[in-house]
């Protein structure tokens, strides 16, 4: 049997999406560990990160034009990419931090509540409805996390706020972008991303930098390798251009299936190169409970993008139903700019041609697709 080149692909593209999306966070952990490489400054890390993504984005729209730069207006710059760009310095400061406190596999643990922290911001922001069966997913998802809590021998309340408040900050920052950024009609690519919300975020990390680890840079004696954070930051910019590969590819959803997999390989991975990352069984059972409930959340979704394709179909399939009933043996007239885009040859003289039922169901499936299917999920 032949496996298709295009499918060979795809799991290429989610193999590379899993091991730069472990890879990344396994060298950051290595890189701030007191126990490792002892570069205790996350939010030095994390400027380090941003400048060479805006960079890199600079270079690739401005020099080499790989892309053009979307209408950025002042008005979508203040009120759009200043908000976003703050929570996502946050969500980035925060999370690193964790790393001082608390295991890579706590941490994984602790990110199942990234769905229950998206929905309360959804439905604070009024971009989502409180509903009874996914507010029982994340309950599920919240229980699950606090087993996985109770049982972690090297718990740090610290280090969990830390993580959790990265956590809430990063769901905003998915909510304030289609709030904001849809509602003004602005789809950014990673590399426009990239070159408007980097350096936004780079000026806004430059403040707690200054106050927090600039202090500590003068006194201690800190190690700098131009090799190991050029790597880093190499490997953090391709896993932004990896995720728009396989979203490209596949769509959202096997991002997500492919992020819990990716979780369970991460937790595995961490407790060999980390000998401290120990695991009981109660933590993994807490997190069990709680990737049901990720599953049955991301299930959920799913379905709703299908019944909001529902009404489409059927609006599609009834014109078609009633157009073999009522023609079903003769032509339809139909106005000439209408049969140019379908292609229909002209059968008469004069400006007006004539296109089979069938050719006007596909206009219709176009027309109706081009205006409804706006939502990403």
């Amino acid at each position: 049997m032949m496996v298709s080149k295009q499918l060979v692909l795809t799991y290429i593209y989610l193999l590379v999406y899993i091991l730069l999306s472990s890879g990344v966070i396994l060298y950051n952990k290595w890189v701030l560990s007191p126990k490792y490489f002892n570069f205790p400054l996350p939010i030095t890390l994390t400027m380090i990160h941003m400048g060479f993504s805006g960079l890199v984005a600079f270079l690739l729209i401005r020099v080499f034009k790989v892309v053009s730069p979307v209408k950025m207006t002042f008005e979508i710059y203040a009120t759009c990419v200043i908000p976003i760009s703050a929570f996502f310095a946050s969500s980035l400061w925060f999370g690193n931090t964790a790393y001082l406190f608390i295991s890579v596999a706590f941490i994984q643990m602790l990110k199942a509540l990234m769905p229950v922290a998206t929905f309360v911001m959804a439905v604070i922001c009024g971009t989502d409805k409180l509903r009874c069966d996914v507010f029982l997913n994340m309950l599920l998802v919240s229980v699950g996390v606090v087993v996985s809590s109770y049982g972690e021998i090297h718990f740090n309340i610290v280090g969990s706020v830390y993580q959790v408040t990265g956590i809430f900050a990063e769901a905003l920052r998915l909510v304030l972008t289609q709030v904001l950024l849809q509602k003004k009609g602005l789809t950014l690519n990673p590399i426009t991303s990239l070159y408007y919300i980097a350096p936004c975020s780079f000026v806004f990390l430059f403040v707690p930098w200054y106050l927090l680890e600039k202090p500590e840079m003068e006194v201690s004696q800190i190690q700098f390798n131009f090799w190991i954070f050029f790597s880093n930051a190499l490997c953090a910019l391709a896993l932004n251009f990896s995720i728009f590969l396989v979203i490209g590819r596949t769509g959202a959803v096997t991002i997500r299936v492919a992020g819990v997999l990716k979780d369970w390989i991460l937790i595995a991975l961490s407790t060999l190169i980390f000998p401290e990352s120990t695991i009981t069984t109660l933590n993994i059972t807490g997190y069990a409970i709680a990737l049901c409930g990720v599953v049955m959340y991301n299930y959920l979704k799913i379905k709703d993008v299908r019944a909001a394709q529902l009404p489409v179909d059927s609006v599609t399939d009834r014109i078609a139903k009633e157009l073999m009933m009522e023609k079903k043996s003769s032509d339809l007239y139909v106005p000439d700019d209408i049969a140019k885009n379908s292609g229909g040859k002209d059968s008469r003289s004069g400006n007006n041609c004539v296109i089979s039922s069938k050719n006007f169901r596909d206009i219709n499936v176009r027309t109706i697709t081009r205006t409804t299917f706006s939502v990403e999920d």
